[in-house]
Protein backbone atom coordinates (compact mmCIF):
# COMPACT_ATOMS: atom_id res chain seq x y z
CA UNK A 1 0.00 0.00 0.00
CA UNK A 2 2.84 2.55 1.03
CA UNK A 3 4.20 1.99 -2.92
CA UNK A 4 1.08 3.51 -4.28
CA UNK A 5 1.88 6.87 -5.54
CA UNK A 6 -2.21 7.99 -6.25
CA UNK A 7 -2.61 6.85 -2.72
CA UNK A 8 0.58 8.66 -1.18
CA UNK A 9 -0.25 11.90 -3.15
CA UNK A 10 -4.29 11.18 -2.23
CA UNK A 11 -2.97 11.75 1.57
CA UNK A 12 -0.42 14.21 1.24
CA UNK A 13 -2.25 16.65 -1.28
CA UNK A 14 -5.80 16.05 -0.39
CA UNK A 15 -6.48 19.29 1.03
CA UNK A 16 -5.75 22.87 -0.25
CA UNK A 17 -3.30 24.74 1.28
CA UNK A 18 -4.93 27.59 1.38
CA UNK A 19 -8.02 25.69 3.08
CA UNK A 20 -5.14 24.39 5.85
CA UNK A 21 -4.03 27.84 6.30
CA UNK A 22 -7.47 29.17 6.86
CA UNK A 23 -8.08 26.41 9.31
CA UNK A 24 -4.67 27.37 11.38
CA UNK A 25 -5.90 31.07 11.75
CA UNK A 26 -9.20 29.80 12.81
CA UNK A 27 -7.90 27.74 15.71
CA UNK A 28 -5.33 30.79 16.60
CA UNK A 29 -8.42 32.90 17.01
CA UNK A 30 -10.48 30.39 19.21
CA UNK A 31 -11.44 32.16 22.15
CA UNK A 32 -12.50 28.38 24.06
CA UNK A 33 -10.57 25.04 23.67
CA UNK A 34 -10.74 21.76 24.74
CA UNK A 35 -7.08 20.59 25.00
CA UNK A 36 -7.12 16.59 25.64
CA UNK A 37 -3.89 15.21 27.47
CA UNK A 38 -3.49 11.62 27.08
CA UNK A 39 -2.42 9.33 29.75
CA UNK A 40 1.20 8.76 27.68
CA UNK A 41 1.04 12.86 28.28
CA UNK A 42 0.94 12.62 31.92
CA UNK A 43 2.76 9.51 33.24
CA UNK A 44 6.28 7.74 33.20
CA UNK A 45 7.40 4.50 31.69
CA UNK A 46 6.12 3.15 35.05
CA UNK A 47 2.72 4.20 35.34
CA UNK A 48 3.84 7.98 37.84
CA UNK A 49 2.63 10.46 37.47
CA UNK A 50 5.42 12.63 35.84
CA UNK A 51 5.61 16.29 37.39
CA UNK A 52 7.73 17.46 34.59
CA UNK A 53 5.20 16.45 32.11
CA UNK A 54 2.18 17.92 34.23
CA UNK A 55 3.41 21.02 34.81
CA UNK A 56 4.53 21.57 31.33
CA UNK A 57 0.60 21.16 30.08
CA UNK A 58 -0.24 23.41 32.75
CA UNK A 59 2.39 26.02 31.33
CA UNK A 60 1.14 25.77 27.91
CA UNK A 61 -2.44 26.22 29.22
CA UNK A 62 -1.24 28.83 30.99
CA UNK A 63 -0.51 30.53 27.51
CA UNK A 64 -3.70 30.43 26.05
CA UNK A 65 -4.95 31.90 29.78
CA UNK A 66 -2.64 34.97 28.89
CA UNK A 67 -3.85 35.48 26.12
CA UNK A 68 -7.51 35.66 27.58
CA UNK A 69 -9.27 31.61 26.05
CA UNK A 70 -10.96 29.91 27.64
CA UNK A 71 -9.89 26.47 28.60
CA UNK A 72 -11.87 23.12 29.27
CA UNK A 73 -8.99 20.32 30.25
CA UNK A 74 -9.97 16.71 29.18
CA UNK A 75 -7.35 14.32 31.60
CA UNK A 76 -6.70 10.94 31.21
CA UNK A 77 -4.16 9.45 33.54
CA UNK A 78 -6.58 8.50 37.17
CA UNK A 79 -6.19 4.50 36.28
CA UNK A 80 -2.25 5.14 35.10
CA UNK A 81 -1.61 7.15 37.97
CA UNK A 82 -3.60 4.73 40.24
CA UNK A 83 -1.15 1.97 39.34
CA UNK A 84 1.95 4.16 40.15
CA UNK A 85 0.61 5.51 43.06
CA UNK A 86 -0.72 1.39 44.31
CA UNK A 87 2.18 -0.22 42.65
CA UNK A 88 0.49 -2.85 40.57
CA UNK A 89 -1.29 -3.41 37.83
CA UNK A 90 -5.32 -4.11 37.63
CA UNK A 91 -6.26 -7.63 36.64
CA UNK A 92 -10.04 -6.80 36.35
CA UNK A 93 -11.99 -4.79 35.28
CA UNK A 94 -13.10 -3.69 39.90
CA UNK A 95 -9.38 -3.68 40.58
CA UNK A 96 -9.35 -0.95 37.61
CA UNK A 97 -11.95 1.06 38.99
CA UNK A 98 -10.57 1.38 42.12
CA UNK A 99 -7.13 2.66 40.75
CA UNK A 100 -8.99 5.32 39.09
CA UNK A 101 -9.82 6.13 42.37
CA UNK A 102 -6.37 6.34 43.97
CA UNK A 103 -5.32 7.92 40.91
CA UNK A 104 -8.15 10.63 40.21
CA UNK A 105 -7.67 12.19 43.56
CA UNK A 106 -3.96 12.52 43.46
CA UNK A 107 -4.25 13.55 39.68
CA UNK A 108 -6.37 16.43 41.17
CA UNK A 109 -3.87 17.47 43.77
CA UNK A 110 -1.19 17.76 41.29
CA UNK A 111 -2.96 19.66 38.89
CA UNK A 112 -4.20 21.56 42.16
CA UNK A 113 -0.93 22.57 42.95
CA UNK A 114 0.44 23.12 39.49
CA UNK A 115 -2.23 25.64 38.49
CA UNK A 116 -1.82 27.36 42.05
CA UNK A 117 1.83 28.67 40.47
CA UNK A 118 -0.35 30.77 38.06
CA UNK A 119 -3.22 32.00 40.70
CA UNK A 120 -5.34 29.80 39.12
CA UNK A 121 -8.48 27.30 40.62
CA UNK A 122 -9.61 24.14 39.50
CA UNK A 123 -12.69 21.99 39.19
CA UNK A 124 -13.16 18.27 38.59
CA UNK A 125 -16.11 16.98 36.14
CA UNK A 126 -16.53 13.01 35.48
CA UNK A 127 -18.98 11.82 33.57
CA UNK A 128 -20.43 9.27 32.25
CA UNK A 129 -22.33 8.06 28.80
CA UNK A 130 -25.80 8.24 30.11
CA UNK A 131 -24.30 12.42 31.15
CA UNK A 132 -23.41 12.89 27.44
CA UNK A 133 -26.30 11.43 25.99
CA UNK A 134 -29.51 12.66 28.38
CA UNK A 135 -30.28 16.26 27.20
CA UNK A 136 -31.52 17.16 30.78
CA UNK A 137 -28.08 15.96 32.74
CA UNK A 138 -25.72 17.10 29.79
CA UNK A 139 -27.59 20.47 29.59
CA UNK A 140 -26.83 20.40 33.84
CA UNK A 141 -22.51 19.95 32.48
CA UNK A 142 -22.72 22.51 30.05
CA UNK A 143 -24.19 25.05 32.68
CA UNK A 144 -21.69 23.84 35.53
CA UNK A 145 -18.67 24.50 32.63
CA UNK A 146 -20.29 27.90 31.41
CA UNK A 147 -20.24 28.88 34.93
CA UNK A 148 -16.84 27.74 36.01
CA UNK A 149 -15.29 29.35 33.03
CA UNK A 150 -17.03 32.94 34.01
CA UNK A 151 -15.42 32.53 37.55
CA UNK A 152 -12.05 31.77 35.79
CA UNK A 153 -11.88 28.46 36.84
CA UNK A 154 -10.61 25.74 34.68
CA UNK A 155 -12.77 22.58 34.37
CA UNK A 156 -11.36 19.50 34.31
CA UNK A 157 -12.95 16.64 32.88
CA UNK A 158 -12.31 12.86 33.02
CA UNK A 159 -14.90 9.47 32.60
CA UNK A 160 -16.25 9.04 36.08
CA UNK A 161 -14.38 4.94 35.79
CA UNK A 162 -15.65 4.16 39.36
CA UNK A 163 -18.87 3.88 38.42
CA UNK A 164 -18.83 3.13 34.69
CA UNK A 165 -20.02 -0.18 33.22
CA UNK A 166 -20.33 -1.66 29.68
CA UNK A 167 -23.78 0.47 29.40
CA UNK A 168 -22.68 3.77 30.47
CA UNK A 169 -18.98 3.44 29.23
CA UNK A 170 -17.98 6.44 27.38
CA UNK A 171 -14.67 4.27 26.30
CA UNK A 172 -12.03 6.62 25.49
CA UNK A 173 -11.32 10.32 26.65
CA UNK A 174 -10.96 11.15 22.40
CA UNK A 175 -14.33 10.56 22.06
CA UNK A 176 -15.17 12.43 25.19
CA UNK A 177 -13.09 15.30 24.42
CA UNK A 178 -15.27 15.69 20.97
CA UNK A 179 -18.59 15.54 22.67
CA UNK A 180 -17.72 18.54 25.28
CA UNK A 181 -16.06 20.38 22.52
CA UNK A 182 -19.71 19.79 20.43
CA UNK A 183 -21.55 20.18 23.39
CA UNK A 184 -19.91 23.50 24.91
CA UNK A 185 -19.85 24.83 21.66
CA UNK A 186 -16.12 25.77 21.59
CA UNK A 187 -13.87 27.16 18.74
CA UNK A 188 -11.07 24.60 18.84
CA UNK A 189 -10.27 21.38 20.18
CA UNK A 190 -6.31 20.24 20.75
CA UNK A 191 -5.44 16.50 21.23
CA UNK A 192 -2.27 16.02 22.93
CA UNK A 193 0.07 12.79 22.53
CA UNK A 194 3.18 10.98 22.31
CA UNK A 195 3.58 11.41 18.83
CA UNK A 196 3.28 15.00 16.03
CA UNK A 197 0.27 13.85 14.50
CA UNK A 198 -1.26 11.71 12.17
CA UNK A 199 1.50 9.68 9.66
CA UNK A 200 1.35 7.91 6.97
CA UNK A 201 2.56 4.94 8.82
CA UNK A 202 2.89 3.47 12.02
CA UNK A 203 6.21 5.88 12.52
CA UNK A 204 7.19 3.32 15.56
CA UNK A 205 7.36 0.12 13.18
CA UNK A 206 7.86 2.52 9.53
CA UNK A 207 11.14 4.49 9.46
CA UNK A 208 9.49 5.93 6.42
CA UNK A 209 6.53 6.96 7.52
CA UNK A 210 5.41 10.85 7.06
CA UNK A 211 3.59 13.45 8.80
CA UNK A 212 0.31 14.23 7.56
CA UNK A 213 0.13 18.00 7.66
CA UNK A 214 -4.05 18.05 7.05
CA UNK A 215 -7.08 16.57 7.23
CA UNK A 216 -9.87 17.30 4.98
CA UNK A 217 -11.00 15.73 1.93
CA UNK A 218 -8.40 12.93 2.14
CA UNK A 219 -10.32 11.58 5.22
CA UNK A 220 -10.91 8.16 3.77
CA UNK A 221 -7.48 7.33 2.42
CA UNK A 222 -6.17 8.85 5.89
CA UNK A 223 -8.51 6.23 8.14
CA UNK A 224 -7.56 3.47 5.58
CA UNK A 225 -3.86 4.30 6.96
CA UNK A 226 -4.42 4.21 10.26
CA UNK A 227 -6.84 1.02 10.36
CA UNK A 228 -4.13 -0.85 8.63
CA UNK A 229 -0.86 0.84 10.98
CA UNK A 230 -2.62 1.23 13.91
CA UNK A 231 -2.08 -2.03 16.67
CA UNK A 232 -4.42 -0.67 19.31
CA UNK A 233 -8.31 0.42 19.25
CA UNK A 234 -8.87 2.28 22.60
CA UNK A 235 -6.70 5.12 23.06
CA UNK A 236 -4.54 4.76 20.08
CA UNK A 237 -4.77 7.05 16.99
CA UNK A 238 -8.17 5.61 15.51
CA UNK A 239 -10.31 7.37 18.49
CA UNK A 240 -8.14 10.22 17.77
CA UNK A 241 -8.62 10.96 14.68
CA UNK A 242 -12.25 9.87 14.78
CA UNK A 243 -12.67 12.11 17.69
CA UNK A 244 -11.18 15.27 15.29
CA UNK A 245 -13.07 14.71 12.27
CA UNK A 246 -16.21 14.64 14.37
CA UNK A 247 -15.56 17.80 15.42
CA UNK A 248 -14.65 18.70 12.37
CA UNK A 249 -18.21 17.71 10.75
CA UNK A 250 -19.77 20.16 12.98
CA UNK A 251 -17.62 22.89 11.89
CA UNK A 252 -14.75 23.21 14.49
CA UNK A 253 -11.07 22.91 13.50
CA UNK A 254 -8.80 20.23 15.84
CA UNK A 255 -5.00 19.84 15.68
CA UNK A 256 -3.42 16.35 16.84
CA UNK A 257 -0.24 17.43 17.84
CA UNK A 258 3.14 15.69 20.45
CA UNK A 259 2.81 16.90 24.33
CA UNK A 260 6.42 17.81 24.30
CA UNK A 261 7.02 20.34 21.76
CA UNK A 262 7.59 23.11 23.08
CA UNK A 263 5.10 25.40 23.50
CA UNK A 264 2.77 23.77 21.29
CA UNK A 265 -0.43 25.35 22.65
CA UNK A 266 1.32 29.05 22.19
CA UNK A 267 2.31 27.99 18.46
CA UNK A 268 -1.05 26.84 17.74
CA UNK A 269 -2.30 30.44 19.40
CA UNK A 270 0.20 32.00 16.93
CA UNK A 271 -0.91 29.82 13.90
CA UNK A 272 2.15 27.84 13.31
CA UNK A 273 2.35 24.74 11.28
CA UNK A 274 2.53 22.01 14.43
CA UNK A 275 0.75 18.56 14.47
CA UNK A 276 -1.68 17.59 12.15
CA UNK A 277 -5.00 19.82 11.27
CA UNK A 278 -8.63 18.63 10.84
CA UNK A 279 -10.25 21.30 8.19
CA UNK A 280 -13.61 21.93 9.57
CA UNK A 281 -16.64 21.10 7.04
CA UNK A 282 -19.97 22.71 6.99
CA UNK A 283 -20.13 25.49 5.20
CA UNK A 284 -16.94 26.81 7.82
CA UNK A 285 -14.13 26.47 5.04
CA UNK A 286 -15.82 24.21 2.37
CA UNK A 287 -18.52 25.19 0.56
Amino acid sequence: MSNDTDWQESVKNGVDPEEVEQTRALAADADRVVVKAGTNSLTDAESNLDDEKLDKLVDDIADLHAQDKDVILVSSGAVGAGIGRVGYDSDTVEESQALSTVGQSYLMQRYTESFDRYDRKIAQLLLTQHDLENPERFTNVRNTIETLLEWGIVPIVNENDAVATTEIRIGDNDMLSASVAIGVDVDLLVTLTDVDGVYTGNPERDPDAELIEAVGRNYDAVEEIIDESSTTVFGGIQTKVSGAREVSEHGIPAIIARSTEPDVLEKIAGAKPVGTVFVPINGVIHD
